[in-house]
């Protein structure tokens, strides 16, 4: 295995570790996850359906309290209907009246029996009227307590249903701490255990890499041994190299003055020539 293939081979493993190690995690947070939404779900529902029967109870209230506000307005109609009435009654005889009074002026010649009578008929009359308006003071009066008093026991019960929501949504609020804090308690065994697998994954990818690790030192020591020997080969073909360029660079040498001796003797030659002509001439 040569150096690349092999460190190649390691990161490769690495790679598979880590994958390993993130696919776990992974999946450990989506087991959690799916548990909390689940958990989350459940109470939803109940809370949903509390909200539910505590909204039907408030719509049953409101159309109790909508049905009794309808009665009051009735009944407030009809007072004022009958007030209405009784002040009808009342101009009606201040008109009745003022034609008895217009009847005494043109009846002046009345006798003083007959007139004592008529005023005795019409004293009975607003005696009689004013106590038909007291009796009817005291009965709206009667109704007026009667609405205070209905109105005072809504007021009650608003008091008693706001107390009653305050108290379930300090339930609602106390269970949901208490389920908060058994997730947080689940959640910290979870992360325990998971930090315990963690460690134990770290101890065995420790000593995984220190086998690795073990391996790798041999292969370096074999890769030097080759790395030697090459070495030691590239020594001796580099020996006979040079011994060869020696070879050649003293051929080289042998030929140079080889040509020197020859382009001597060709320049001897030219001087002999040229001696020769001279002493000829």
């Amino acid at each position: 295995m040569t150096r690349k293939s092999h460190c190649s081979f390691i990161s490769e493993h690495r790679f598979l570790d880590l994958l390993h190690y993130n696919l776990t995690v992974c999946v450990f947070s989506l087991s959690l996850s799916r548990e909390e939404t689940e958990e989350r779900a459940r109470e939803r529902r109940g809370e949903k359906r509390a909200g539910e029967r505590e909204r039907e109870r408030e719509r049953a209230r409101e159309r109790e309290e909508g049905a009794r506000e309808r009665e009051e307005r009735e009944e407030e109609r009809e007072r004022r209907e009958r007030r209405e009435r009784e002040r009808e009654r009342e101009r009606e005889r201040e008109r009745e009246r003022e034609r008895g009074r217009g009847r005494e002026k043109r009846e002046r010649g009345e006798s003083e029996s007959e007139r004592g009578e008529r005023e005795r008929g019409e004293r009975e009359k607003r005696e009689e009227s004013e106590s038909e308006r007291e009796q009817e003071s005291e009965r709206e009066s009667e109704r007026e307590r009667a609405s205070e008093r209905r109105e005072s026991a809504r007021e009650s019960e608003r008091e008693r249903a706001e107390r009653a929501r305050e108290r379930r949504a300090r339930e609602r609020e106390e269970r949901a701490r208490a389920r908060e804090r058994e997730r947080g308690e689940r959640g910290g065994r979870e992360r325990e255990r998971a930090r315990e697998r963690r460690e134990r994954r770290k101890r065995a990818r420790a000593g995984r890499e220190r086998e690795r690790e073990s391996e790798r030192e041999r292969e370096r020591e074999r890769e030097r041994e080759s790395e030697r020997e090459r070495e030691s080969e590239r020594g001796e073909r580099g020996e006979r190299a040079r011994a060869r360029e020696r070879e050649r660079a003293r051929e080289r040498s042998e030929r140079e003055r080889e040509n020197e001796r020859e382009r001597e003797r060709e320049r001897e030659r030219e001087r002999e020539r040229e001696y020769r002509e001279e002493r000829e001439l």
